[in-house]
């Protein structure tokens, strides 16, 4: 039995490597997305205009103004010089944010007066432009925080922030590790859902079936090959933001490949699912696509889960990739250990049973 479990591993192996499709489909994912993502897929905000209408002469503007420029989210200063420019400066999205200093906004700060500045956010980009207003607005508090310390006048009390676990906020430290979940779900799901239907469509699932293997066996040697090509894309992933990126991995390797297991298990079920119920690869690329995007939603790595209306919250639970992420992120940046891995890891291993389960009722029935 072992020797002809071996023999169909080896043979979906074989023939997801054999042509060059099959090749791209297994690299290309890992390449692109390591290249791309942990630039592009970021809420930091750089490089952006900052539009200024300036109806002050005195130093302290000037100042300001030089600070704001000198700040990476806003190297290009477009000086408007009326109203109806500085509107029409947001209304062609020329500029993200844009700031306007009143008449008396020096002599005011030179008196210890108080002196507000104006600040118009384009709505229609309301997230990055509210990151970059409270660039604007920590540039300026600095600026105040001077000017009080100038005179020997104590600041107003302030809130101390100290980052844990990514102190200077590095952006690629919370890219990656979600990225090694995200492709090493779009990995495994494709090489389960397309098996059944490879069969299929190649005519060889009949062949199949009159062998000695029994459907329970077949379905182990379909979900062989997608566990290895998913912890192989994990590992990659993982050794180039190590090594790479220098994002720090604080775990245990032990753990990160127990939970990569039960991970690959988890999303073998969904996949074999998938697999089972559709007839062609074409329906089985619909249906890894129908599955992937929301789960990636659902996962907590676009928006936090606790922000989701209660009926998404409880359906999030059955999402795998919500519970990875939070592993591989512990593990890179937190330092989890079993204890606080296993709260996590214990729903993978529902689902998979689960999932497996359903994925071996509905093949039996295809079969019968």
């Amino acid at each position: 039995m072992a020797y002809r479990l071996w023999t169909l591993i080896v043979k979906e192996l074989q023939s997801l490597l054999r042509d060059r499709q099959g090749r791209l489909l297994l690299i290309m994912p890992v390449l692109v997305q390591v290249l791309v993502f942990p630039f592009s897929s970021t809420l930091e905000v750089k490089n952006s205009t900052l539009a200024v209408f300036n109806q002050d002469s005195g130093a302290a503007s000037v100042e300001v103004l030089q600070r704001l420029a000198s700040t990476e989210a806003f190297p290009h200063v477009l000086m408007v010089h009326g109203d109806d420019e500085l509107r029409a400066a947001i209304d062609e999205q020329r500029a993200l944010l844009a700031i306007r200093f009143p008449e008396d906004f020096s002599r005011k700060l030179a008196r210890g007066q108080s002196a507000p500045l104006q600040a118009l956010i384009d709505g229609r980009r309301s997230n990055s432009a509210q990151i970059a207003f409270s660039y604007a607005q920590a540039v300026v508090n600095g600026y105040v925080a001077d000017q009080l310390a100038a005179r020997g006048v104590a600041p107003p009390s302030t809130l101390a922030v100290q980052n844990l676990y990514n102190p200077n906020l590095v952006y690629r430290w919370f890219v990656l590790p979600s990225l090694v979940a995200i492709i090493t779900t779009i990995g495994a799901l494709i090489v389960t859902a397309l098996s059944l239907a490879r069969e299929r469509e190649e005519g060889t699932f009949e062949q199949l079936l009159v062998s000695p293997l029994t459907p329970g066996l077949i379905m182990v040697g379909k979900a062989v090959p997608a566990m290895i090509v998913a912890t192989i894309q994990g590992s990659i992933i993982a050794a180039v933001a190590v090594w790479a990126y220098g994002v720090p991995f604080t775990g245990s390797l032990l753990l990160f490949y127990g939970a990569i297991l039960c991970y690959g298990l988890s999303l073998v079920g969904f996949g074999l699912l998938i697999s089972s119920v559709c007839a062609t690869q074409q329906q089985a690329f619909l249906g890894v696509f129908s599955f992937t995007v929301p789960a990636v939603v659902l996962s907590g790595y676009l928006a936090p889960v606790e922000n989701m209306p209660a009926v998404l919250r409880y359906l999030s639970f059955i999402d795998p990739l919500r519970h990875f992420i939070v592993i591989v992120k512990g593990l890179f940046l937190k330092q989890f250990d079993i204890g606080l891995v296993w709260p996590h890891l214990w729903p993978l291993l529902l689902i998979a049973v689960l999932t497996l389960t359903a994925a071996y009722t509905v093949f039996r029935r295809k079969v019968a």
